[in-house]
C-alpha cells in the first residue's frame, strides 16, 4: 500500500530538525509508479529485502539538489518501465515504454516550508532529437537552473559504490568535493556548468579546426572566470574541513585533506584576478597541444582531492577497507557540522547501507553524532538489527517492492535475508 506514512514521534515532545523533507511525492520513479510519504524531521530507517526500491528512494531525494543524482543516470534511465503490449511485428517481452517521472517535496527549513518539484521534460515529438532536460519548479515558479535548489538545502549522500572513492579515478573524487561545496557556496553549480561547458564547446572547435579565434577568446575568457570560481571554491572547502576535522568523532579517524591542481596552486600564490588571466594565457597558449590531445590539459577539471587518515599519516588509498569508509563517514559528518554552523541546518543525509560493515563502536557514534546534529538522516539496511541504536530515535520503514509501509511495533530485530 503505497499510502501516506505517519506516525508520532517517539519522544514526546521531541523537537524537530531545522531542515527536512515533510512530504515527499513519486511519480513513476523507478519502481514506484505513486509513492506519497510523509516523514518525520528526525532519523528516519528504511529496512527491506535487496531490490524492493531502498536505493530507487534515495535517488528520487538526491535530485532535491543540483546535479544527476545519487546513481548519475540519465533521465530516461530513472523512469518506471512498464511492459508493452507484444504485437504480431515486435513480440519481444523486453519491450518498454518509457514515462516522464516526478519528484516533489515539501521541505522545512529555517527560512519557513518550501515546495520543490523536478522532473524529466516530456519528450517531444516530430523530427527534433530529444535533448535530456531536468525541470525545476521552487513553491511553483520554474527555476532558472539547478542551482537554485542549492541556495534552499543540501544534500549530501554515501552509497556502497562509493567505499572506493579512494581508489577510484579522480574524476569521482572532484565531484564529490564539488556536491560538498553546493552546502556553502550556491553559485558553484552554476561555475562548474558554465566551465564544462564552455570546455566542450573549446574542445569541440579545436577538433573540428576551425578558425573563429573571437568565438575562442571568449570561450577562454569563460574557462578562466568559471574555472577560478570553481578552485576558490574547492580550496575554501578543503581549509573549512581541515579545521572541522580537528575535533574527532568518537572512534572515527580525523582525515587531513588537500586539493591538487595548477589552477589551485596560483590562487595560493596571487589574487584571483591575476589567476584567470594566467589560465586565460594558458589556454591560448596550449590549442595546438589540446587540439592533438581532444581537451585541455590544464584546468579543475584536471585537479584532484587528496586524503591522509591524519592519525596513521598515510595516504586513504593505503588504507584498509574499513579505514577508507571510515575516513569517508568522518568528512561527512564534519560537513553536517559546519553546515549546521554556517546555515542554521545540518544537511539531508543520504546513507545507503553505510552501516553494514561498521562495528558497533562505529555505528553507536554514527547514530549519536546524527541525532545531536538534528539531521534528517535517511539510511537503508536489509538488517533492522543494525539500527538497535536508533530504536525510539528514528522513524522506521519497511519497503518491499515497491511499498513502503511503517515499521511494525514491537518487531523482533532479526536480521532479514
Amino acid at each position: 500500500m503505497n499510502e501516506p506514512v505517519d506516525m508520532a514521534p517517539a519522544v514526546p515532545g521531541s523537537g524537530g530538525a531545522p531542515l527536512a523533507v515533510r512530504r515527499l511525492v513519486l511519480t513513476e520513479f523507478r519502481n514506484y509508479r505513486r509513492l506519497r510519504l510523509t516523514p518525520e524531521a528526525r532519523p528516519i530507517v528504511l529496512t527491506g529485502p535487496n531490490g524492493a526500491g531502498k536505493t530507487n528512494l534515495l535517488e528520487a531525494l538526491s535530485y532535491l539538489a543540483p546535479g544527476r543524482g545519487l546513481r548519475r543516470a540519465r533521465l530516461a534511465q530513472v523512469a518506471r518501465r512498464t511492459p508493452r503490449v507484444a504485437s504480431a511485428e515486435n513480440a519481444s517481452p523486453a519491450s518498454v515504454s518509457e514515462t516522464p517521472w516526478a519528484v516533489s517535496a515539501t521541505l522545512a527549513s529555517p527560512q519557513g516550508p518550501v515546495e520543490i518539484g523536478t522532473g524529466r521534460e516530456p519528450p517531444h515529438t516530430g523530427d527534433a532529437p530529444t535533448v535530456e532536460k531536468r525541470l525545476v519548479r521552487i513553491d511553483g515558479m520554474p527555476a532558472k537552473n539547478q542551482g537554485e535548489l542549492a541556495r534552499l538545502l543540501s544534500v549530501t549522500w554515501l552509497t556502497p559504490e562509493m567505499d572506493r572513492l579512494f581508489l577510484d579515478a579522480g574524476a569521482t573524487r572532484r565531484r564529490f568535493l564539488d556536491r560538498l561545496v553546493y552546502g556553502f557556496v550556491a553559485e558553484h553549480a552554476a561555475s562548474v556548468s558554465a566551465y564544462e561547458r564552455a570546455m566542450r564547446e573549446r574542445t569541440r572547435l579545436l577538433r573540428d579546426g576551425a578558425g573563429d579565434t573571437a568565438w575562442l577568446n571568449a570561450l577562454e575568457a569563460n574557462m578562466a572566470e568559471a574555472g577560478v570560481a570553481v578552485a576558490a571554491g574547492r580550496r575554501q572547502m578543503v581549509a573549512r574541513l581541515n579545521q572541522a576535522s580537528q575535533n574527532n568523532i568518537g572512534p572515527f579517524p580525523r582525515p587531513a585533506v588537500t586539493i591538487e591542481g595548477a589552477v589551485e596552486q596560483w590562487l595560493e600564490e596571487m589574487p584571483a584576478l591575476a589567476a584567470e588571466e594566467r589560465f586565460r594565457e594558458r589556454l591560448h597558449e596550449s590549442r595546438r597541444r589540446d587540439a592533438e590531445a581532444g581537451g585541455a590539459e590544464l584546468g579543475p577539471h584536471r585537479s584532484n582531492l587528496a586524503v591522509r587518515h591524519a592519525g596513521h599519516d598515510l595516504p586513504a588509498a593505503s588504507c584498509s577497507t574499513g579505514e577508507q569508509k571510515a575516513l569517508l563517514i568522518a568528512i561527512v559528518l564534519a560537513t553536517a557540522r559546519l553546515l549546521a554552523l554556517d546555515r542554521g541546518a545540518p544537511p539531508i543525509l543520504l546513507l545507503d547501507e553505510v552501516v553494514a560493515h561498521l562495528d558497533e563502536t562505529h555505528r553507536t557514534a554514527l547514530f549519536d553524532e546524527i541525532c545531536a546534529l538534528q539531521a534528517q538522516a535517511w539510511l537503508t539496511g536489509t538488517d533492522r538489527a543494525l539500527f538497535a541504536g536508533l530504536e525510539g530515535r528514528a522513524q522506521f520503514m519497511d519497503v518491499n517492492a515497491g511499498d513502503v509501509t511503517p515499521a511494525t511495533i514491537g518487531a523482533p530485530l532479526e536480521g532479514r535475508t
